[in-house]
């Protein structure tokens, strides 16, 4: 089989490049990434020294897919990861659009081109803001828990569903994702090609990226073990807030049985995260920092900030009720890994561009 990976060179990209690699040695595989982020050319060398093939290219120029040799599927980890983007002053709004709307679109007639699957690393971030925020939630030791009482539609203790709502708000960010999975089966309707959206929660793990918006457990770790400045931001400053996280490689397994030959399911659109049992907040991934690294002190901002909201666990049941997947890597593992990998590269904020 032959794999195009979109956006290979940054986190999600290699490590599932690697692993699909390790489970299954006789596979293709070409990669293409703009290189624009810090970090990316560490991965490229690693991705060459394992065979893969690179494309120096950008998801934004159609003409870039014409150099491209046809495969049997297309795995799209190339977007703007961020929340923020387009809205906090680093990003514009049109070159959000263009990386993670436009740029799906090119990747769609490639693949209408040459009758090639497509798999869209969507985000847990395609729910709507205003109802997440405005959950009932208690301190339960020093991390939010659901209160009680009646919970919207598609909430459960287990997390959210692909049933909750995704009607706006959900962000420029989550917006340009929403429309990237319309499009996507809407080609594929069309024209004839497998499709299947996964919807991830907090990727993190070992060579992430040491920006808050690219993965907030790897650079809390790594900022704390190198005692830069910290921040709980919202939420009366005290980082009660809650997210699950997920090692990226735990979604070979999925990917590898949706991209059999005529794999089939009764849904074309599931959630893939940690769960509550990899679920922690910002105040008890500090507790595990401390124990690890020592003591280090963290402000308080009380402000708010747009589109934050205090808690987001993906309930994948639908993804292991269909497909028999659940996540394998433990929090504690993953944290384990950033650690070891932080201590390992003492540049690595530097790096990937947290300096």
């Amino acid at each position: 089989m032959k794999l195009l990976i979109t956006g290979i060179c940054g986190f999600a990209g290699s490590t599932l490049a690697q692993a699909w690699l390790e489970a299954e040695p006789g596979l293709v595989v070409y990669g293409m990434d703009n290189l624009s982020r810090p970090g990316s050319e560490h991965n490229r060398t690693a991705l060459q020294k394992l065979g893969v093939t690179l494309i120096h290219g950008d998801i934004r120029m159609p003409s870039d897919f014409d150099i491209l040799p046809p495969v049997d599927w297309v795995i799209d980890a190339a977007a703007n990861p961020s929340v923020l983007a387009g809205v906090d002053g680093m990003t514009s709004s049109r070159q959000l659009i263009e990386h993670n709307l436009l740029g799906t679109v090119n990747i769609l007639e490639y693949c209408k081109r040459h009758q090639a699957g497509f798999i869209l690393l969507s985000t847990s971030r395609v729910y709507n803001i205003a109802t997440l925020a405005d959950v009932a939630v208690e301190v339960k030791g020093e991390a939010f828990q659901l209160s009680g009482g009646i919970l919207p539609s598609g909430l459960t203790p287990s997390g959210v569903a692909e049933s909750f709502s995704t009607n706006a708000p959900v962000s420029l960010y989550g917006s340009t994702r929403l429309a990237s999975e319309t499009l996507a089966l809407e080609y594929g309707e069309t024209f004839g090609f497998p499709v299947w959206i996964n919807r991830c929660g907090v990727l993190a793990g070992a060579g992430q990226f040491g920006k808050a918006d690219q993965g907030i457990f790897s650079f809390w770790i790594n900022s704390w073990l190198r005692r830069r400045p910290l921040s709980y931001i919202g939420f009366g400053g005290n980082g009660h807030q809650v997210r699950d996280c997920l090692h990226p490689r735990d979604l070979v397994t999925l990917l590898r049985k949706q991209a059999l030959p005529g794999a089939t399911a009764p849904v074309r659109i599931v959630n893939l995260g940690g769960g509550v049992d990899n679920a922690m907040s910002l105040a008890e991934l500090s507790g595990w920092c401390r124990d690890r690294f020592g003591e280090h002190a963290v402000s308080s901002v009380c402000q708010m900030r747009r589109f934050d909201i205090p808690l987001l666990v993906m309930d994948s049941a639908l993804a292991r009720n269909t497909w028999g997947w659940q996540p394998e890597t433990p929090l504690a593992a993953i944290l384990e890994e950033i650690a070891l990998h932080a201590e390992a590269h003492p540049d690595w904020l530097e790096m990937s561009g947290a300096a």
